[in-house]
């Protein structure tokens, strides 16, 4: 008899961590979710982060909406499992602009990236500093994507909408 797998739904700023009967659910579109997955014990966890570290740390409590914070919280559970984060495997989706690049002469070079490439820059870092291999790095691109992460196979199955620019404006396709 085959156990049926719950469905964890992850929002901006959430974070998850379990075995085989998960399956864990998002949808992205500047943000980042990170899927580590450790193939010998069938655990693991995806995180969806909105922005690529805390500016000010005024409060000591790691808030899954920064990717370093999220990176605190894999180190955590990898422990709690009695593994460590180099034995995983990584995957990386998001990133997506949103909008077209609307460039500002008054700011600084960094700043006038667009989000979604300050996310996968500093997911692609923060796992390279813990010795993590990355298999599959769907990011970037106009669109958002829709994210299944099985933990108990470790597969990923994405849908990419992208958006379409037709003149001055934009619009969504293969939505459903």
């Amino acid at each position: 008899m085959a156990i049926k797998k719950q469905r964890i739904i992850l929002h901006a700023g959430d974070y998850y961590f379990g075995n085989e009967h998960a399956q864990v659910h998002t949808l992205l579109g500047s943000c980042i979710s990170i899927a580590l997955w450790h193939p010998e014990k069938r655990i693991g966890g995806m995180c969806h982060f909105a922005l690529p570290c805390r500016f000010e740390r005024n409060d000591q409590r790691l808030n899954p909406r920064f990717a370093d914070d999220c990176m605190t919280l894999f180190e955590r559970s990898a422990k709690r499992n009695h593994t460590q984060l180099r034995d995983y495997q990584a995957k990386i989706f998001g990133g997506g602009n949103m909008y077209e690049k609307q460039y500002r002469t008054d700011q600084s070079d960094s700043n006038r990236r667009p989000v979604g490439e300050k996310n996968v820059a500093a997911a692609f870092d923060l796992l390279s500093k813990h010795d993590i291999p990355i298999l599959v790095a769907h990011v970037g691109e106009f669109g958002h994507r829709r994210i299944v992460f099985d933990i108990e196979t470790g597969d990923v199955w994405v849908k990419f909408s992208p958006i379409i620019k037709m003149g001055n404006q934009q619009s969504l396709t293969g939505v459903s």
